[in-house]
């Protein structure tokens, strides 16, 4: 059983969010955060990372998907943060490209404990078209922001190419998921080692 596990419950008067995760897992989900679109792409980012997630959320859905969808993503990042604990014998560094169909993305993650993000590429507009019926294309971005600040890790999402909004989102979070992938992993040359000069991440 691994020990790289998490369990984050965040309420407020907007949202009521549960994540569990399992860092070394096969990318087992049970995702249900009551926005079709971004259960989706929860559950790809799940299956491309070989992270066991469990997601349920509900919220002021009735006002917008936002707080539902941001809420969600600050647990995620701090239930990353708790499973990863002091980071011995992690690879850190993670980089992926995805594809779908016109679509191309890049991803690459540094787990640094410095928080950062870079997203650029998407083509303009692409922030306002409504994918699914409920979720906004600026989410997109917010969601990633909320992930990074609150898993403390450095990210940049770069999309290359793409056209339609679906796919578009789509390669990004699968990109970032394999990304993701190869940073939380295991080096076994690394065992009880933190991989940084100033011996903490």
């Amino acid at each position: 059983m691994s020990d790289r596990t998490a369990r984050i419950e965040r309420k407020t008067s907007e949202s009521e969010v549960l994540v569990e995760l399992n860092l070394d897992g096969t990318g087992k989900n049970e995702i249900e955060t009551t926005v079709p679109f971004f259960n989706h792409m929860l559950s790809a980012l799940s299956k491309h990372s070989l992270i066991d997630l469990k997601v349920k959320a509900s919220g002021d859905t009735d006002i917008d998907v936002h707080h539902t969808v941001e809420d969600t993503a600050i647990t995620f990042g701090l239930a990353l943060k708790q499973a990863l604990g002091d980071k011995k014998g992690i690879e850190r560094f993670g980089s992926a490209f995805a594809p779908l169909d016109e679509a191309l993305a890049r991803t690459v993650v540094d787990l640094s404990g410095r928080p950062y993000v870079v997203h650029s590429g998407e083509p303009i507009g692409q922030e306002f078209v409504l994918i699914g019926g409920h979720f906004t294309g600026s989410l997109t971005r917010h969601v990633f922001e909320s992930i990074a600040f609150n898993a403390e890790i450095c990210l940049h999402v770069d999309l290359l190419r793409g056209r339609d909004p679906h796919h578009i989102v789509e390669a990004e979070f699968k990109s970032f998921a394999r990304a993701l992938r190869d940073a939380v992993s295991l080096n076994p040359r690394m065992a009880g080692i933190i991989p940084s000069t100033k011996g903490v991440l």
